[in-house]
Formats: C-alpha cells, structure tokens, sequence
C-alpha cells in the first residue's frame, strides 16, 4: 500500500469576518520525509495557512488532508496528533508553572500513564537541550530557551508533521544556529515558515512563496532564490548569503 502524502492542501480559500481574502486557491502536496520551506512578504497568507493545517481556522472552501486524514471536526482530535504546531510567539504556547509540566502537558491529556509522560518529556528536553530548565518558570527563559521548550512541547506528542511559524524570529546568533542544527537532525516532515531566507536556504530543499494568499512558486532553493523577477514580485530579497556574492 502507497504512504499517504504527509500533506495535502487543495484549492484553499479563507476570508476574515470582514470579508477580506487571505487565502485564493492554494494548492500544493508535501511528501512524507520532506522539509519545505513557506516565505513570503507579510500579509501573504502564510500564518492564516498554517492556521487550517491543524484546524485552528476553517476554509471557506477547500480542503488539508494531514496523513490521508482531512481537516475537518470528525477527524480534528486525530489530526492534531499529527500536526506539531509551533507558534511564532512561544509564550503563546508556555503557560504552565514550570517547563516540566508545560513539556508534559500534552501526554498527560492524551491519558498516557505517568511513566510514558516522563520518557517523552525526559525525551524532548534532551532533544533541544533543554534538560537543565525542567525546574524554570517559563516566563524566566530567555528567547531562545522558550523557543526550545516550545518546540519540546510539541515533540511529546510525538507528530508526524512538524509545522514552525517564523521560529528564528527574535533569536540571537548562537540561538539560531542551535534551532537549526536541532531542525536539520529531525527526521520528520517539516513546514517552516519564514522570512529568514538563510535559515530556509540551509534547511529546505523546497520552498514554496506566497504572495497576496496564493502561491505564486513552487521549486527549488537555488531556483526561487537567484530568480529575482519572482522575488521583486514577491517584495522578497535573496539571502543574505547571496547578496554577499554580488
């Protein structure tokens, strides 16, 4: 039997309560093992995407199919073991007394026995580094720790999709390298929203770009990034690392 896509978002479209349109007619299929990039100038639509794909905002029309499972209220609960939803703002996501019980939050309302909760979140910690701040009040983190916890946090639920909005934003130098050694040693699929084209460029080896909630391109790094037609466009810029080459 086939493995489902890991993604599926077909013909998507979302309008505000104020009518406006963020999203018209995005489509496009992320394959199992893949770590596909998502830039775009702001009010592209990426994180009103993001949103639908674990059903935190419903479509107008259109559909996300997450692992063969669509996106829809019969199916939300099982989907959402799947999609690991990494907000932009950890303390969007932190909220417990300490990061030990924010880690284990999700495992433990899962209803997994005590034993397992603690090897997952033993787990996590170790994953990101963050062993050494289970006994911290979140709210005492640096940036940068609160961005590994959060990212520990959605590792106990053990997703197949692993979905970051913006997760470089705010971090210093060494933090940001840290993130994306710890992302390029993850073997799950990921979507990563970004406006740090570097860390897209080092990570992804698919971007797609949005542009006033379509997309407006989808292919390779090299590609999107030296075509500056498209980025013009797009109000987009190539890396860094490219512009240095000029």
């Amino acid at each position: 039997m086939n493995q489902p896509t890991a993604l599926a978002v077909q013909d998507l479209h979302y309008a505000y309560p104020d009518g406006q349109m963020a999203l018209r007619g995005v489509s496009f299929v992320i394959q199992p093992g893949e770590t596909v990039g998502l830039i775009g100038s702001n009010g592209a639509g990426k994180s009103t995407l993001l949103l639908h794909l674990s059903g935190l905002l419903q479509p107008s029309s259109g559909q996300v199919c997450v692992n063969g499972l669509t996106v829809n209220a019969t199916n939300l609960l099982a989907v959402r073991r799947q999609v690991g939803l990494v907000f932009q703002d950890p303390d969007d996501q932190l909220f417990m007394p300490t990061v030990q019980e924010d880690v284990a939050f999700g495992p433990t309302n899962l209803g997994l026995p005590a034993h397992e909760v603690q090897t997952r979140v033993t787990q996590a910690l170790a994953t990101v580094g963050a062993s050494h701040l289970s006994s911290r009040a979140p709210y005492r983190l640096s940036g940068g720790e609160k961005r590994m916890v959060a990212i520990a946090g959605v590792l106990t639920m053990a997703p197949k999709l692993l979905v970051l909005d913006e997760p470089s934003a705010a971090l210093d130098p060494a933090a940001r390298r840290r993130l994306i050694n710890l992302l390029a040693g993850c073997a799950l699929t990921q979507l990563i929203a970004s406006h740090d084209l570097d860390l897209v460029q080092d990570l992804c080896s698919r971007v797609l770009v949005m542009r006033e909630g379509i997309i407006e391109a989808d292919g390779a790094p090299e590609a999107i990034f030296a075509d500056a037609a498209l980025l013009a466009h797009c109000h987009l810029e190539p890396p860094l690392s490219l512009q240095c080459r000029i």
